[in-house]
Order: C-alpha cells, then sequence, then structure tokens
C-alpha cells in the first residue's frame, strides 16, 4: 500500500525514511505542537516551498530545464487570489474564481514559453525567462489600482480560515481549534496530495520519457521522442503547480505583493533549496525546503546566544553576530555543496547502497 501511495518511489534510505517521517508527524501536528504564531508561519511556509521546489525540480532535476519564470507563476497564483478576493469579497467562490483563472493565465503564459523558447540552447532560454519575469515583477509593481503595487493586496480569507471563527467550543489536546488552524491544515492536505501527485507523474512513462531528455536529448530525439512536445508540457505542469504553491501563500498571510512572491530572492532560494536537498530526487525538496527556511528564521536566535556566550572575545564577538547571518547561512551552504554534492537525499541513498 505504502509503495503504491509513493509510486513505487521509496527513500530507499533508513535515515532518509526516519527523515522524512518525522518531518511529516511534525508537519501533521504542528497546531499540538508549537506555540506562537511565528511557529505555525515557518511550518506553512515550509509547507508552500515543499510544493514550490518539488514543481522546480520537475524542470531542473527530471528535465534539465534551467528557468527564472518560475516566481512569475507562483505570484500569478498569489495574486490571482488576492484580487479575486479584494473586489469580490471574502468567500469560497472569489478563492475558486481566482485559482482558475491563475491557473488559467499559468498555463498559457507557459505553454508559449515553451513553445517559442524551448527550442532555443538551454542558456537562452534561461535568460528569456529572466526576461520575462523581471517584465511580469515591474508590471505587477506599476499597476497599482489593479495589483496594489509596491505596497500589495491585503485581503479576507472565507469565514471558516479567518482567525475569529471557532468551530469547537472546548479545546482540543490543549489548543483552541480556529479558522487559523484549519487553513494551515488545508495547505497541508494540499501540498501533500500534490506532492504525491508529482511523485506519481515523475515515476510515470512520461517522467521517464523526461530523464531521457535530461540525460541525452539528442538520442531522445533520435529514438522518434519528441523533446519540443515533453519540455512543453513539462513546462506547464511545473508551473500549474507553483501557481497553486501561490494561491496557498496568499490564502496563508491574507497578502499578496511582489516581495513575498515575485522577487527574485525567492528564485534563489529556490535553486539554494533543490542544490542542498538533491536534484532529480523530489524527496530533496522535503529535506531541503526544512533546513533552509528553518536556518534562515532561526540562524540569528542562534547567533544571538552564541554571541552572549562568547562576549567580550573581540573577533568572535564580531563575527557570531545576528548581522552576520547571511555570511553564516552563505558558508553552510558551501559546506552543504562540498559534503553533499548530490544533496542531502542523493548521499543518504548513495550510503545506503554502499
Amino acid at each position: 500500500m505504502l509503495q503504491r501511495l509513493l509510486s513505487h518511489d521509496l527513500p530507499r534510505s533508513p535515515w532518509l525514511a526516519l527523515a522524512l517521517l518525522l518531518v511529516l508527524v511534525v508537519l501533521a501536528f504542528a497546531p499540538f505542537l508549537f506555540e506562537g504564531a511565528r511557529a505555525m508561519s515557518v511550518a506553512a511556509k515550509i509547507l508552500v516551498f515543499v510544493l514550490l521546489v518539488a514543481s522546480y525540480d520537475l524542470l531542473l532535476g527530471y528535465t534539465g530545464i534551467v528557468s527564472f519564470a518560475h516566481t512569475m507563476f507562483f505570484g500569478i497564483g498569489a495574486y490571482g487570489i488576492a484580487i479575486a478576493s479584494e473586489r469580490m469579497g471574502a468567500g469560497w467562490a472569489a478563492v475558486v474564481l481566482g485559482l482558475v483563472l491563475a491557473l488559467a493565465v499559468s498555463a498559457l503564459l507557459s505553454l508559449l514559453i515553451g513553445l517559442f523558447s524551448l527550442r532555443v540552447k538551454a542558456i537562452f532560454f534561461a535568460m528569456i525567462t529572466l526576461a520575462v519575469a523581471s517584465a511580469f515583477q515591474t508590471l505587477a509593481s506599476q499597476l497599482s489600482g489593479f495589483t496594489g503595487g509596491e505596497d500589495g493586496l491585503n485581503f479576507k480569507n472565507p469565514a471558516w480560515l479567518s482567525p475569529s471563527f471557532v468551530p469547537f467550543e472546548g479545546e482540543i489536546l490543549g489548543r483552541t481549534i480556529d479558522g487559523r488552524t484549519l487553513c494551515y491544515w488545508l495547505i497541508f492536505s494540499c501540498v501533500l496530495g500534490l506532492f504525491l501527485l508529482l511523485l506519481r507523474i515523475v515515476n510515470s512513462p512520461f517522467g521517464r520519457v523526461l530523464q531521457a531528455i535530461r540525460e541525452n536529448d539528442f538520442r531522445a530525439e533520435a529514438i522518434g521522442l519528441r523533446t519540443v512536445h515533453y519540455r512543453t508540457v513539462s513546462n506547464v505542469l511545473a508551473a500549474l503547480f507553483a501557481t497553486v504553491a501561490g494561491a496557498l501563500l496568499a490564502l496563508w498571510l491574507r497578502y499578496t505583493g511582489p516581495d513575498t512572491t515575485l522577487s527574485f530572492e525567492i528564485m534563489l532560494d529556490i535553486l539554494l533549496i533543490v542544490v542542498i536537498g538533491g536534484m532529480g530526487t523530489l524527496y530533496g525538496a522535503v529535506i531541503g525546503s526544512v533546513l533552509f527556511v528553518l536556518a534562515q528564521n532561526y540562524l540569528q536566535d542562534l547567533l544571538k546566544l552564541a554571541g552572549g556566550a562568547v562576549k567580550g572575545v573581540p573577533l568572535l564577538e564580531a563575527v557570531l553576530t545576528p548581522d552576520r547571518w547571511l555570511l553564516w547561512l552563505g558558508l553552510l551552504f558551501v559546506l552543504s555543496v562540498y559534503h553533499f554534492p548530490t544533496g542531502v537525499v542523493g548521499r543518504l541513498r548513495a550510503r545506503a547502497r554502499a
């Protein structure tokens, strides 16, 4: 049963299986395990990045396509929910309509990008996607009457997802279940279902063709495979999954702006997570997202504690300051690439084989 659920793509490493199980249990019961809005926001961000990075791994890890337009589709999903909810008011009709329109726009744009750009060399395709993404970010910042401009859009969720909604009178396991908790579980359920769907896609005959194109596109084309067709379909699928990830983030934040979804920094974060977790595994999206988001949110706190422990030591106190967290994050990334060249998942699987 478990093999069928995972599309016969098992972790193939006891340590990886244990880590994935631990992540699944902690994220599923996060509302009962953690107190405070910050911890819940970190857990929700991990879930969103798992889906976003996994969708990008479908492009980079399984098809060998380097695209810088992934955050554009991420932003389309978020803006679709925000614009529909802001104009139609809070309600499920606005959420559904916004998501459907966002998916339609993402499908059309990704299809056009695939048809007109995937015939060129990889570097030129990457530059084309970068130009398109930059143009879309500029457009979203300037259309203030429609997108809110640099300030973004604030909106209200449906009543069941609002913090004021309390479906149960008493506490459950010491926690009050409210609309915020229901919103988190909605995100968890969607991410889990779509992640299993992605596993099914990459382990299907279609996914095997994508991997063949990644390994040698000339040989794949020589045996009769329409490589442009498969690459275009892969580009569209990845865009649709990224759109849903953006919609889920918008529901959690109840806000959408250029910095939260369209920033190039998010694209860099996606690339870092893919490399840290391991390309072409999907499980790497889970491990990499957990490690990166936790480091991004709690590294400053750790440096603050470390700085207090070495207070009075001139050099160490200057280095172990929370203001240097980006330096330490970069150092951790370099060490992870050096010691895990195939990513954490790749290293664990190689050790299990050995």
